[in-house]
């Protein structure tokens, strides 16, 4: 399959590992890349890709796993790293509704026309998709037969319905809490928020869908968020919340009743299962539809209005340098200087890694415009941004920034494989020589860490091992310097930055969630 695509014109990328691969898949569409295609062998090759493409399946990302199968005449007999339904029936890696949405066992070309119908209708979903389509050797040496012309053009948007009923909805005073889901509406949620004078707050996905400098953006909620969004909140004194793409799962929310106190909520999602799942006792009026379309029919339906508008910018924080303490450099220092030399001067996409990577960028970080920023909420797998960051670069064809931790660098990365395609993809880690994050959360509980220590690593050598180029950096005076020229070198390229393990995530009330789900 694989040398087919050669044989076509196409570049298919060698990964190093299947994780990986799917990681670079999902973010290479999310950045805009169009669907992300993923090859493995039989056996592990398969099992591998799969924690990438769970990951997949939480960020709504549109993915399909093409795998080998083992072949009819070999089912049953043991032949090495059988995989068919038989082999693991006990898995679910060949049917629908387990890990994938759509599942096909392909044995005849003569079903490429069904299957690639399948798959159109699939990858139309506003809400993602990912599928799993296994084929045997003789089948991907056969002949295939005519396709004839794609009868529609991906990524159709589904009907929209519903915007009366949030108008009727809506009180005097509108909280718009934004997240992932309305990053394709950033026009239309600002121009709502000038209609309404509302205040907008997002989740850490929903990070510039509305602009962190307008005085009417609250902040932040959820891990690595602000406690600024509570007492601003409070404040306004809304009386609903409009909810725009964002499931207000754990790390959007932590479920904390303040976001929706005093309110009704009108949430707006592709998915309904969402409505009422997160805030069972406050009253809900969940409207099913693609945010974009119906926003912009919303502010047909909306009477024009009078009031004076609260927006303007606030007051940008001033560039200052924090001193080393000798310990490392300050993650508030690293913080500051990726955001004025890469979100300020430049338009590279910046992804944050599970860990203490990715709570100091989604509370220190500030962003104007969408899409330029990614984290993973839901599921939150080690190694995802460390290899997802090539994709990203490939689909941007520009640099891409991930903010990653050791622990993270050490799981997966996919370094070589932007050596070997010339992606400028930059690696920023975060050494400290411990998994921070959860030695921090266990400290907070009241417990010992133990085990958490990491050999001090060379990050900056084993990058140049592998043929990228890689700086060390051990004082905060020498970061903006040292970003400019990873972002300049045209390259892969890593920065390893010893950072001070002493200093404490501002990881807010993720201790508080986990000793409630203790104690529940």
């Amino acid at each position: 399959m694989f040398s087919a695509l050669v044989e076509e014109g196409l570049d298919p990328i060698h990964a190093r590992h299947e994780s990986g691969a799917a990681f670079m898949a999902l973010e290479h569409e999310l950045a805009g890349g169009g669907p992300g295609l993923v090859f493995t062998t039989t056996g592990p090759g398969i099992t591998n890709a799969l924690t990438g493409l769970a990951a997949a399946r939480a960020e709504g990302a549109r993915v399909i796993l093409l795998s080998a199968l083992t072949g009819a005449g070999l089912r049953g007999r043991h032949s090495f790293q059988a995989s068919d339904a038989e082999s693991y029936a006990h898995c679910g890696l060949y049917g629908a509704g387990g890990w994938f949405d759509d599942a096909i066992a392909l044995e005849s070309p003569e079903q490429l026309p069904r299957v690639r119908a399948r798959l159109l209708e699939g990858l139309r979903r506003p809400q993602g998709f990912i599928a799993h389509v296994a084929v045997p050797l003789q089948i991907q040496d056969a002949k295939a037969p005519a396709l004839g012309p794609l009868p529609v053009q991906l990524g159709a948007h589904m009907a929209v319905s519903g915007a009366r009923a949030v108008a009727d909805a809506l009180g005097e005073r509108v909280a718009v809490w934004v997240g992932h889901g309305a990053r394709g509406a950033a026009s239309e949620v600002r121009a709502l928020v000038d209609r309404l004078d509302a205040r907008v707050m997002c989740s850490p996905r929903g990070k510039g869908v509305f602009p962190a400098s307008d005085s009417r953006f609250l902040g932040v909620t959820g891990f690595g968020g602000h406690e600024r969004v509570f007492e601003r909140r409070a404040r306004f004194a809304p009386d609903t919340t409009l909810v725009l793409g964002t499931r207000l799962g754990e790390f959007s929310s932590f479920w904390d009743p303040r976001l929706v106190e005093g309110t009704r909520i009108v949430h707006v999602d592709v998915d309904p299962t969402v409505f009422g799942a997160s805030y069972t006792e406050v009253e809900t009026v969940g409207v099913t539809a693609e945010i974009r379309g119906l926003l912009s029919q919303l502010l047909t339906v909306l009477p024009t209005s009078n009031k004076p508008r609260a927006g303007g910018p606030v007051r940008a924080i001033p560039a200052t340098y924090t001193r080393s303490s000798g310990r490392g450099v300050p993650c508030r220092a690293l913080m500051q200087s990726v955001q004025r030399v890469v979100v300020d001067n430049t338009r590279a996409v910046v992804l944050a890694e599970a860990g203490n990577a990715f709570v100091w960028a989604t509370h220190a970080l500030r962003f104007e415009q969408p899409g330029r920023f990614r984290v993973s909420m839901g599921f939150g797998s080690m190694g995802h941004m460390a290899a997802g960051v090539v994709g990203t670069a490939m689909a941007t064809e520009s640099p891409a920034v991930a903010i990653v931790g050791d622990g993270s660098m050490l799981m997966s990365n996919e370094i070589t494989t932007a050596v070997q395609q010339g992606t400028p993809a930059i690696w920023v880690v975060l050494n400290d020589g411990r998994y921070g994050l959860v030695s921090d959360g266990m400290q907070g509980l009241g417990h010992r860490p133990h085990g958490l220590d990491i050999p001090t690593v060379d990050f900056a050598a084993v990058a140049r091992a592998m043929g990228a180029h890689a700086m060390t950096v051990r004082e905060p005076c020498a970061l903006d310097e040292v970003l400019r020229d990873a972002l300049r070198c045209g390259g892969p390229c890593l920065v390893d930055v010893i950072v001070d393990s002493e200093e404490t995530a501002p990881f807010g009330a993720r201790n508080r969630s986990l000793a409630a789900q203790r104690d529940a």
